[in-house]
């Protein structure tokens, strides 16, 4: 049985420290052009080889998405970056487009080559036939099922290595191929922009009474025809072990520094049960619900997983606080507003290898020592005595709800 790597995503600085506190193996980011997010922080040429060194000097590996269908005066610019990716120390690059694929095998010689979700991967032949051209490793496509992903490990080199998205959003086009986006806003989906119209709320206007919106819906819930469930396989980690499996990916470049520690947490404890034979402990599963998310399916794995016509709406029961920059060895804390609290709120106390606690909020001080019972400016720094000796980059959450006191 393989034990999976851990892939997560990094947006900017901040999730990639996240990413890799709370025990990532691997990172994918991407530059500041040919990423599938270009919406995300992202990392520009001066803070790549930073990123890098950061997560190497940790045991992280660093993949790049190079993973857009560029056009002629795109591509131009292509090897220039793939260049300065290579220089950087990038791992691996994860790729679509052909000629893409064919550019990096020049111009970045020191780095793998991954086959990107967006080549729509489903089938051995397929898979073999990027091997024999160079690629290391395939995402498959996500409508992939997984006795599918059982003959395909069968059927290719054992030396191709396999990669599945594990948890995050879904799209409703094969792959991601949508022309939605680039139809109703001139953004394209294709190349980076997407604006994901298939998560708006609709409203029809008829054409002589400007202004007037009736709700377009199916039931009082509202409408489903592109309601696509976000994909959580937490619970089935064993059975992607078993299929070969060798790398799972957390969808979400473009979420929070808070999202991508708490579903990289949850994974990297669970990951780790399997593998050991450990009975599975029920906080890391649970901690999946404390993000903001779509109801949650195991997407094509096990069968076509049908509409879900309950409700349209995302789930956002929990928000991040503060985050902890330091902590000393009596539980003092430094820490950054997020969100706002006060003083006598219950909150939750989680972080990587820190299990969740609950504690009433004390008093606090700014920089300064000055008391306070509600900081409220935005990223203050601020001192708290919480209820155990935390590492850098644990979490102080809340339900949602507090923050309308």
């Amino acid at each position: 049985m393989n034990k999976l790597e851990l892939l997560a995503p990094a947006g900017d600085m901040e999730r990639l420290h996240m990413a890799v506190a709370y025990g990532a193996d691997a990172v994918y980011l991407a530059g500041t052009s040919f990423g599938m997010r270009s919406f995300a922080g992202n990392f520009t040429p001066e803070e790549m080889p930073i990123a890098v060194k950061y997560a190497h000097d940790r045991g992280v590996k660093v993949h790049v998405t190079v993973n857009t269908m560029p056009r002629e005066d795109e591509v131009l610019c292509l090897p220039e970056h793939l260049e300065r990716l290579d220089a950087s120390g990038v791992d691996a690059l994860i790729l679509a487009d052909l000629g893409a694929f064919t550019l990096a095998g020049k111009y970045a010689p020191h780095c793998q080559r991954h086959i990107s979700t967006q080549q729509s991967v489903a089938n051995s032949v397929c898979a073999s036939a990027w091997y024999d051209l160079g690629a290391s490793r395939v995402v498959l496509a996500r409508e992939v099922g997984l006795e599918e992903i059982r003959k395909i490990r069968r059927n290719t080199p054992s030396t191709l290595e396999i990669e599945t998205f594990g948890h995050g959003a879904m799209c409703v086009s094969y792959s991601g191929r949508c022309l939605l986006s680039n139809y109703m806003t001139g953004r394209d989906s294709n190349r980076g922009a997407c604006a994901q119209p298939c998560r708006y709320q609709y409203a029809l206007m008829e054409e002589k009474r400007p202004g007037e919106y009736f709700p377009v819906f199916e039931d009082e819930q509202g409408t489903y025809i592109l309601n696509s469930r976000d994909m959580c396989m937490i619970d089935h980690l064993g059975d992607l072990m078993d299929a070969g499996v060798d790398c799972i990916k957390i969808e979400g470049r473009a979420k929070s520094a808070y999202y991508a520690a708490i579903i990289t947490g949850a994974y990297r404890h669970v990951i780790d049960d399997v593998a050991a034979g450990r009975n599975i402990d029920p906080v890391w599963r649970d901690e999946v619900d404390h993000v903001s998310h779509r109801v949650y399916s195991t997407g094509f794995y096990y069968g076509f997983p049908g509409q879900y016509t309950e409700s349209s709406r995302y789930l956002r029961q929990w928000q991040v606080c503060a985050i902890v920059t330091h902590c000393d060895a009596d539980g003092m804390a430094t820490l950054s507003l997020r969100n706002k609290f006060r003083a006598g709120d219950t909150l939750e106390l989680v972080g990587p290898d820190v299990r969740p606690v609950a504690f009433e909020a004390p008093s606090m001080t700014d920089e300064s020592g000055v008391r306070l019972d509600e900081p409220r400016t935005p990223q203050m720094v601020f001192r708290m005595q919480l209820p155990q000796v935390v590492p850098a980059y644990s979490i102080l959450r809340h339900p949602v709800d507090l923050s309308a006191k």
